[in-house]
């Protein structure tokens, strides 16, 4: 269950590490516009809060290692946005097979991320990267 969100979140930020530049400049990789280290594990702070608040999915972490959750979302978002971290679980698909993940429930967690980007003031270009991504992410997140 754990596994679940930190995949959810944490794959929206990989995929949408992208971006198109113009000119000769490269563009800076999401890790860098959304702030770095110190940005990501406050936005993951407020999801965890979030997800705490939230009666569609918070019964999926009453029994969770909250500290361990937060250190997986941290390192995976990090890593995939192109920061220097390393993650190592396991990929969406193989985290979620079993689980039963509702449509309801991944809009949750879609709509407690938006509320942490939002309180944290991060910039509508890279919300819309973020959760454009975690939207194509639901076939191998919902029903599994």
């Amino acid at each position: 269950m754990i596994r679940s969100i930190v995949m959810i979140a944490t794959l929206a930020f990989a995929i949408a590490c992208g971006g198109k530049g113009k000119g000769a400049e490269a563009p800076k990789p999401l890790y860098d516009r959304l702030g770095g280290k110190d940005a990501i594990v406050s936005v993951v702070d407020e999801l965890i809060v979030n997800v705490g608040a939230d009666p569609v999915i918070k019964g999926r972490f009453e029994h969770a290692d909250v500290k361990n959750l937060k250190k997986q979302l941290v390192d995976q978002i990090c890593a995939a946005t192109g920061g220097p971290c390393t993650y190592t679980g396991k990929d969406m698909k193989l985290a979620h097979t079993g689980m039963q993940i509702t449509d309801a429930e991944f809009t949750a967690l879609v709509n407690d991320l938006k509320k942490s980007l939002d309180k944290h003031k991060v910039e509508a270009k890279e919300q819309e990267e973020l959760l454009g991504a975690l939207g194509k992410m639901k076939p191998e997140i919902v029903g599994q």
